[in-house]
Parts: C-alpha cells; sequence; structure tokens
C-alpha cells in the first residue's frame, strides 16, 4: 500500500493569498494591454505615424473611443497592481506612487490629447497646440511617469533587501532610461514613445518577479 507524500509550498508563492495574486496580476498585464492595443492601432489607423505621432493622439477620431478606453482599463488595471503591491511588501512608498501612475492613466483617458502632425486626418503638419484637456493630459502623464521613476527606486530598495542585486541595479537605472527617453522626444516623438513603453514593461517585470516565490536564503 502506498502513501501519498505532501510536499509543502515555500516561499511567497505559497503565501500569498489568491486575492494578491489577483490584483497583482491586473498590474503585470497592464502594461502589455496598453502598448499591444495602441501599436494595433497606431499601424491599422489611417494617418498615423509613430515617428510624428504620440500614442495619446489615438484618443482622437471616429475611433477615438477605443484608445480612450484603454487609457481608463489601464488605469484600473495599475491602481489593482498598487492594491496588490502593497499586500505584497507592504505599506512601502512604491505602492502609493504606482496608485499616482495608475491615476494618471484614468487623467489622460478623460482628458485627451490635442490634435497635431498630421492627425487625424486634416488637421494641419505641425505641432499641436495646447488647449485645456491636453495640458491637463500632458502634465498627468509627466507626474504619472515620475512618480514611477520613484516607484523603481524604492523597488530597488526593496530587491536588494530581498537578495536580488541585478533587479536592484536594473531599478536604479531604469528611471534614467525614462527620464533620458522623455528628454529626447524634443528632437524626436519616438523616443518619448520608447520612454513610455520601457516604464511601463518594467513595472510589467517588477510585479510579476515580486508575486513569484521569494528567493530561499543560503546557508
Amino acid at each position: 500500500m502506498t502513501q501519498a507524500m505532501r510536499i509543502p509550498l515555500t516561499g511567497r508563492a505559497a503565501s500569498t493569498p489568491l486575492t494578491t495574486r489577483a490584483l497583482l496580476a491586473c498590474g503585470a498585464v497592464a502594461g502589455p494591454l496598453f502598448l499591444g492595443v495602441g501599436v494595433v492601432e497606431g499601424l491599422t489607423r489611417t494617418g498615423f505615424d509613430f515617428s510624428r505621432n504620440a500614442i495619446s493622439q489615438l484618443s482622437l477620431g471616429s475611433l477615438g473611443w477605443i484608445q480612450i478606453a484603454t487609457f481608463v482599463v489601464t488605469g484600473v488595471l495599475v491602481t489593482a497592481g498598487a492594491v496588490g503591491l502593497r499586500r505584497a511588501i507592504g505599506p512601502t512608498w512604491a505602492p502609493r506612487l504606482v496608485g499616482v501612475f495608475g491615476a494618471s492613466f484614468l487623467l489622460a483617458g478623460v482628458f485627451t490629447a490635442d490634435p497635431g502632425a498630421g492627425f487625424p486626418g486634416g488637421t494641419p503638419d505641425g505641432p499641436a497646440r495646447l488647449s485645456g484637456h491636453g495640458t491637463v493630459h500632458m502634465l498627468s502623464g509627466t507626474v504619472g511617469y515620475l512618480a514611477l521613476c520613484a516607484a523603481f527606486f524604492v523597488l530597488a530598495r526593496h530587491f536588494a533587501t530581498q537578495g536580488r542585486p541585478g533587479w536592484a541595479l536594473a531599478y536604479r537605472i531604469l528611471p534614467l532610461g525614462v527620464l533620458a527617453g522623455f528628454a529626447g522626444s524634443a528632437a524626436t516623438v519616438a523616443a518619448f514613445t520608447a520612454a513610455a513603453g520601457l516604464g511601463l514593461l518594467a513595472l510589467t517585470a517588477a510585479i510579476a518577479r515580486l508575486a513569484g516565490p521569494a528567493p530561499t536564503s543560503r546557508r
């Protein structure tokens, strides 16, 4: 007669409640969802050019509701991820800053970007003129990404205390890459798009790492 053996689960994955893991999953999927929809729309919308137009401008025109909905859904998912982070690592500044990042997407969805650089069709081929809603859209994105960069520095310290020096170093360097891309947006919109995508994917990677098992201590 054989006896079934139970192998105990160890690490964070064993102790993290299902609701917390679900919240973290929401935060992890937010970036790929936003970027995926943006890329598909950018490649299929008439007149849109990634070298001249920002993804935010996809909120304009007859199909703009798709990008607006993507902003709102992404904001909700990132905010849920912030709640999951707080449950997973405690009430540090990282979850609060990620929550600010999520709120910036909600604002960016409500206050759309201004038309410019020939998009939507019929728009003058020149830089966008800032309106009231366009200013709010720009400021919300700026504040959101500054909060995200600050969150990366906090997460770097958390990774260091976890015994993950490689991750700690990466999340000390990543904010510099994001900020450099934003600085380069004065020369090309593609630099801004790349920086925004880098920040979103880095957040996905951090949440996925924190949702996994904790490193085993060496004896």
